[in-house]
């Protein structure tokens, strides 16, 4: 079994598919792997450093796509909406395609895999349950994100984080206010906490407050009803606009304190509820500073603009785009380790490539398989009819 890895060609990322530890792991299996020369220059990790572990590196994109039997990549297609589409003509039947693609956002994406033979496999529909949490991308990234979105909102802020108190005066500490605490939103909060700061954090699901306190932060509770706002796979539910209005005007005075606010709130392919409106900001502090972790999805704060930074009335608004790449070493080793077990997934114990749809974690991530659209809710996204039986469990490929 041939697994190839081309360098990553959406502009700004640097993450690369698998660090050398990931590629050891399968090449000491007997697994070939190729490499794309420079694909992991960006994340730290030199061509010397894949060779060393057993991986050989092609010089030519067009020589992995013709030659691998799996192609494992960060954003591939419809994730990566700026050229993924070029590698399209690349592609054949019988090969498999890993990686992010925005499935639930950019569900078309299948429909142009399909009519290639290629298989897609869609790394942000791992579903979250107990033994897929190694390889549950979204949490990965999300944990980099919530960590790295204090330091961004700190490094704009005229305050610093802890209470100090030195011979010029007492500083008092940072008060820093959490919206959503998914993943990412933990990780800020004690991120947050461990800087010194005040920490404070709203989620609408219930469940969240014992999940706050753990981390150090302090719940902060509206008057509403939150029975119906989690999902069976522990996201948050998308709320009607009364909720939504009823939260904000809770919200208002709860902001106009704050010095530093992450908002992380999102919903899996749809548009992020806006949870700080441009009222809410005209009565936030002068020096406030927000730091907007839904801003791909049109943000949680109305003032948001998609990678700028924007001030108004003395209140400034970061809306980071894919803000894992930012510290590309540590996000690659967290999205190899994913890519690592998953692949096991795929392999049988001869090294063979399997696709057992009796599997519910090949089942949940395979969106495009033997020239159609196979994922359920993807059929119901593009309007397609509902196949009445999954397809069989298939063996394709050799042996490693």
């Amino acid at each position: 079994m041939i697994v190839g890895i081309p360098r990553e060609t959406k502009p700004g990322e640097k993450r690369v598919a698998m660090s050398p530890a990931n590629v050891k792991f399968w090449c000491d299996k007997g697994t070939q792997i190729l490499l794309e020369g420079g694909a992991g220059d960006s994340a730290g990790f030199p061509d010397a450093d894949y060779v060393a572990v057993g991986a050989k590196i092609c010089p030519s994109r067009t020589e992995i796509f013709a030659t691998a039997d799996i192609i494992l990549q960060v954003q591939s297609f419809g994730a990566n909406n700026v050229n993924g589409d070029d590698d399209l003509a690349l592609l054949r039947k019988g090969q498999v395609v890993v990686g992010m693609m925005d499935p639930l956002g950019s569900p078309q994406a299948a429909q142009k895999i399909a009519p290639t033979g290629a298989t897609a496999i869609a790394m942000e529909l791992v579903p979250r349950i107990s033994r897929a949490q190694s390889m549950d991308v979204l949490s990965s990234m999300a944990t980099l994100a919530g960590y790295k979105a204090v330091l961004m909102g700190a490094a704009l802020s005229p305050r610093i984080m802890p209470m100090l108190m030195t011979a010029a005066g007492t500083l008092s500490p940072m008060r820093v206010f959490i919206m959503g605490v998914g993943v990412a939103g933990l990780q800020a909060c004690a991120t947050a906490k461990r800087l010194g700061g005040v920490v404070e954090a709203y989620d609408v699901r219930p469940a969240a407050r014992e999940q706050i306190l753990s981390v150090g932060a302090k719940p902060v509770e509206l008057d509403l009803e939150t029975e119906a706002s989690e999902d069976k796979g522990g996201y948050a539910k998308e709320q009607g606009e009364d909720f939504l209005r009823r939260q904000r005007e809770q919200m208002t005075a709860i902001l106009a304190r704050q010095d530093l606010v992450i908002t992380t709130a999102a919903i899996p392919g749809a548009k992020s509820p806006i949870l700080v409106t441009a009222e809410m900001v005209a009565n936030m502090k002068p020096g406030a500073v927000i730091v907007d972790l839904a801003a791909e999805r049109g943000g949680n704060c109305e003032l948001t603009k998609l990678d700028e930074t924007v001030v108004v009335n003395g209140v400034t608004i970061i809306g980071p785009d894919n803000i894992a790449s930012t510290v590309p070493q540590h996000a690659s080793q967290m999205y190899g380790k994913n890519m690592e077990v998953l692949l096991g997934q795929l392999l049988d114990q001869e090294g063979n490539l399997q696709l057992d749809f009796s599997d519910e974690i090949i089942i949940e991530t395979v969106t495009a398989y033997s020239g159609d659209v196979r994922h359920k809710r993807l059929r119901e996204i593009l309007g397609l009819p509902l196949q009445e039986t999954a397809p069989d469990t298939t063996l394709q490929g050799g042996a490693s």
